[in-house]
């Protein structure tokens, strides 16, 4: 098992990077959630998880290129690591185990 815990909103965060793949910045992964999870996501809340991810280990960040719409200004992009992808796997697998765990008669 993993030497990291995520928080469920850090797990959100991590997949939707992972869903967005070469396109996940700040406000693609905002609207990506939103869209998907029907959840509103603040800038603020979404910049402080996405630093912690970075600092665990689980994400990476750089900036593309200035252009003029963006006033000059870069988008900075993010990854799932390899450590990162090991993290989604193990919280994957132990929700699946936990389903699989349920009786059949506990959902009649």
């Amino acid at each position: 098992m993993s030497q990291h815990h995520l928080g469920e909103f850090e797990e959100v965060v991590l997949l939707t990077v992972a869903v967005l793949f070469n396109e996940a910045y700040g406000i693609a992964i905002i609207d990506e959630m939103e869209s998907r999870l029907n959840r509103k996501v603040s800038i603020g809340a979404l910049q402080t998880v996405l630093r912690r991810l970075e600092d665990k280990g689980l994400l990476t960040s750089a900036f593309g290129e200035a252009t003029k719409i963006r006033g000059g200004k870069r988008k900075r992009y993010f990854t799932v690591t390899p450590e990162g992808q090991k993290v989604l796997s193990d919280v994957k697998n132990q929700r699946l185990a936990l389903w699989d765990a349920i009786p059949a008669i506990a959902f009649n």
